[in-house]
């Protein structure tokens, strides 16, 4: 198997015996080459120095007349931003750490690509070198917005909603843009670019175009492989063991908790405990229903344990499905949290 996901960063990082990931100079510097900070044409004497001495030592700290020198206004705040970012990054004793840490406190300070890149290459870690297809273009739900189509025979359809997008500016929808996009392609026109297990072999040299959609109906192969990312994502930051298996329906008459894996589903699922109404728009919104179940209930709230967590996740009004998997990290019942 290739590698895959290149260009997120997990190569220039460093792996330690506790099996998380530690900072270096490398993966720091990387951003300095990055459109946000690199110089330009125009870029100012101020701004050329801090850029160099970052370069060579980019953990170095930066004073305010530093900063107040660059002439440029957004590259000045873009330093400031990336600063903020990189003193999380440093301070952490782990990148894990430092990507728990964004979610706690009064809100996230760091940008969404920030924020994505960090998803994306904890979970490169944790897929390994021997990741199945499937379950790594699932694992790209949890740091790239999709695209939700509902076709007329029935199928549920994902893709990346950038790839979406480019394709119909362009003009050029081709099957997946069409479906996508208009809504209108049969599901058989576009077998070549649905990712299945039958042909999980082509994600490996398209795992960065991002153009392979997948089916979320309850049973298709993603779903599944979805449930396996995020058992492993769970264990992997909260050393807990957990069994995820999609659901038709909860049908718990002493539903306990549950947890929303995106704002929309938060939304209905908090209703829906709290015996609110929900119109038939928003339940059409729900994509799929998940049954959590912790393999040891000691390792719960003792007021609930052994009842299962619900999660859920939900396409918003333009039909796009935005997931957040720190909602997994933040918001189960551990008993250790009490």
């Amino acid at each position: 198997m290739p590698d895959f996901w290149r260009t997120c960063g997990y190569r220039l990082l460093a792996h330690g015996d506790d099996g998380r990931l530690h900072l270096t100079d490398a993966f720091l510097r990387s951003y300095l080459t990055g459109p946000e900070l690199a110089p330009v044409a125009d870029s100012c004497d101020a701004e050329l120095r801090l850029h160099e001495a970052l370069t060579a030592e980019p953990g170095r700290s930066v004073d305010a007349t530093e900063l107040d020198a660059v002439v440029d206004a957004d590259a000045r705040e873009n330093y400031r931003i990336w600063l903020r970012f990189r003193d999380r990054l440093i301070a952490a004793d782990s990148l894990e750490a430092a990507y728990v840490g964004l979610f706690r406190g009064e809100g996230v300070d760091a940008p969404p690509p920030f924020v994505a890149q960090l998803t994306e290459i904890i979970l490169r870690h944790i897929l390994g070198d021997k990741a199945d297809p499937l379950a790594a273009r699932a694992a790209e739900m949890l740091f790239r917005t999709q695209k939700i189509a509902v076709t007329d025979e029935g199928a549920v359809m994902a893709a990346d909603e950038e790839i979406v997008e480019r394709y119909a500016e362009g003009g050029a929808f081709g099957s997946l843009g069409e479906l996508l996009s208009r809504n209108r392609t049969p599901l058989r026109t576009v077998d070549l670019d649905v990712l299945d297990v039958e042909n999980g072999a082509v994600y490996w040299e398209r795992d960065e175009r991002h153009d392979l959609s997948v089916s979320l109906n309850r049973g298709r192969a993603a779903l599944t492989a979805l449930a396996r990312v995020m058992e492993d994502w769970i264990a992997h930051f909260l050393a807990v063991k957990v069994s995820i298996a999609t659901a038709r329906e909860i049908d718990d008459t002493q539903w306990a908790w549950h947890v929303g894996l995106d704002a929309q589903a938060s939304g209905i699922l908090n209703d829906h405990y709290n015996r609110q109404p929900v119109d038939d728009a928003r339940m059409k919104r729900l994509v799929c229903l998940y049954r959590l179940d912790f393999d040891d209930p000691a390792d719960m709230r003792p007021a609930i344990a052994g009842r299962p967590v619900w999660l859920a996740m939900a396409m918003d009004e333009r039909n796009r499905l935005r997931l957040k998997p720190q909602n997994l990290l933040m918001n189960l019942p551990l008993a250790r949290l009490q």
